[in-house]
């Protein structure tokens, strides 16, 4: 979907079909998205359609878990309110969600080293034990031993980068670390700066629960040299409190991955590749900065 009129006539149809006490709504396109295409929906709502083949289940894990803890998280997120079903106008499902406002984390980065404390009460609240049922991800909460087949050729993207060498030694430390031995907790499972939203330098929301999950904390306690500014992560720790040096170490690993997944989607946006996007290959050096900072 590329928000010509035509497809903002569709939303509008599907609309008009399921939801008909939102037809009439203002609606227009949002910049931005992987797998869904958004749409705002009056002051208050958002309209997210899928756009690629996984797109559709990642939807319905969000519709089916994120309901159940939005209530308990302090920042705001996008809760389906409605869900549209696969119909004879679209053949996948769709939902309608709360708006959560601000700018995304790779256009406007978070700024204020209180931010820490606003991350940390945001996955003490999350971090809970998950059920039985709960969805896993074969590449997110997992033992890193698991990623480590092809990462030669993630490293291959910061090889002239001073700091390849340093990057790389966290990344060996952190599969080194002991594995992580509690009940699998609930994930986010991509939090990278275009999954949450900035108001005044802070961390105003948080979106995208496609790859919620059960598993390892450490990956989304990557945040803390993903998301915020440089000397924030101890200030992060500090708030989070219930971590040891063998989290801390697969977390850094982690951080690592994804400023490497950074780097190469933003590269490929710059190089005007197919599915890139410019604004990570920032994000992702800074990243990798920071991280390699700590270290």
């Amino acid at each position: 979907m590329d928000g010509s009129t035509s497809e903002q006539d569709l939303v509008r149809s599907l609309l008009r079909d399921q939801h008909p006490d939102l037809a009439e709504l203002e609606l227009r396109a949002v910049d931005g998205g992987w797998d869904n295409r958004l749409w705002r929906l009056g002051p208050e709502l958002a309209v997210r359609m899928p756009r690629t083949e996984h797109a559709p289940a990642l939807l319905r894990t969000e519709q089916t878990w994120l309901p159940t803890l939005a209530n308990r998280l302090p920042l705001p997120t996008p809760a389906p309110v409605r869900i549209g079903e696969p119909s004879h106008l679209f053949a996948h499902t769709w939902t309608v969600a709360r708006w959560v406002g601000g700018e995304p984390a790779d256009r406007a980065p978070v700024t204020r080293t209180d931010a820490a404390e606003t991350l940390a009460e945001f996955l003490r609240a999350l971090h809970a034990p998950a059920p039985a049922d709960a969805p896993t991800n074969p590449a997110r909460g997992v033992p890193l031993a698991g990623l480590h087949e092809g990462t030669d050729r993630w490293f291959e993207a910061i090889a002239d980068h001073p700091g390849a060498g340093g990057a790389r030694d966290i990344w060996e430390q952190a599969l080194a670390a002991p594995a992580w031995q509690g009940a699998p907790l609930w994930l986010h499972g991509d939090l990278h700066p275009a999954n949450v939203v900035v108001r005044d330098g802070t961390l105003a929301g948080v979106i995208d629960f496609g790859d919620m999950c059960a598993g390892d904390p450490a990956t989304d306690l990557s945040a803390a040299w993903i998301l915020l500014p440089a000397g924030a992560a101890r200030r992060f720790f500090d708030a989070y409190g219930k971590t040891d040096e063998a989290t801390v170490a697969r977390a850094r690993g982690w951080a690592v991955l994804r400023a490497l997944g950074l780097i190469g989607i933003g590269r490929n946006g710059r190089l005007g590749l197919p599915g890139g996007k410019p604004t990570w290959e920032p994000a992702g050096y800074a990243t990798l900065e920071r991280v390699l900072a700590a270290h």
